[in-house]
């Protein structure tokens, strides 16, 4: 009979069902496998949801702001045991540091996005053949279009950007739609603070879904997001649907998901 995974090691799933299916892995270890792998606990602070992407097809996302940095080190290098791969979103400065210096060599850091990619050298994210095209209104929007775009290419889809395209010169916006286009993007994410109104004009021009993403800029009255928001949820352009403020993370995964079903079709069509 063959030997269950190892302790720190995450079993595919498909593997311990043919393995049962196989007869090489009974049902008494086959359920023990799973289950096991399930959640770890590090030191009674947190509980990974390591089977979360079996699950759902996202990885947990590690919230790094509110962390003190000797925990959120634990968290990452739990995750590496087990998964591989950490992905963490809102670094402060120390943290940051702490990442580069304890982890030389695995780290990505998406500076624009405030993020990090912790992977083992041997982890390999697997393209999925979705498309996601992600549009901001104005360079202020860029972060967290950014922590969305990370997000998507953690889940393996190819991503196209177009920054700055905001309605304030609205010519700008049909040179990188007819790219999107081109390219036969899967699903649009747009970030745009103020009153918000691109979303509503790209759900105008293209019959993907459209995600909209309010940002926090603006002056006076609404000018954290609020404004945005409201616009989003208020627009007359079927096809959009709106995500919280400032919420990258949220639209990335959102996006990513719809990008890899359909890339799923597009490689059972070929």
């Amino acid at each position: 009979m063959a030997h269950p995974p190892r302790k720190n090691s995450i079993p595919d799933i498909k593997d311990v069902l043919q393995g049962f299916k196989d007869g090489t892995i009974s049902l008494q270890d086959a359920e023990r496998i799973l289950k096991g792998q399930m959640m770890q606990e590090v030191e009674n602070m947190a509980m990974l949801d390591i089977f979360r992407e079996v699950r759902t097809g996202m990885p947990e996302i590690i919230l790094a702001e509110p962390k003190l940095v000797e925990d959120l080190k634990k968290i990452i290098s739990g995750f590496l045991e087990t998964k591989g791969i950490a992905v963490v979103s809102r670094l402060t400065a120390e943290q940051k540091e702490m990442v580069k210096a304890t982890y030389p060599g695995l780290v990505d850091l998406k500076e624009k996005a405030n993020m990090a990619i912790i992977r083992k050298k041997d982890f390999r994210i697997e393209p999925c053949g979705g498309i996601v095209g992600i549009m901001t209104a104005g360079t202020s929007d860029i972060a967290i279009a950014e922590e969305a775009a990370t997000v998507c290419e953690v889940m393996g889809c190819t991503v196209e950007r177009a920054y700055d395209v905001g309605i304030a010169g609205l010519h700008r916006v049909f040179k990188p739609m007819k790219a999107f286009i081109e390219k036969d993007v899967d699903i649009i994410i747009c970030c745009a603070g103020m009153e918000g109104a691109l979303p509503s004009v790209i759900a105008s021009l293209t019959d993907v879904l459209v995600i909209g993403v309010p940002i926090a800029t603006g002056y006076g009255f609404g000018g954290q997001g609020i404004t945005a928001l409201s616009s989003m949820l208020q627009s007359c352009s079927p096809g959009l649907v709106a995500v919280n403020i400032n919420n990258g993370i949220g639209a990335g995964a959102a996006a990513a998901i719809v990008a890899r079903r359909i890339g799923k079709l597009k490689n059972r069509l070929k």
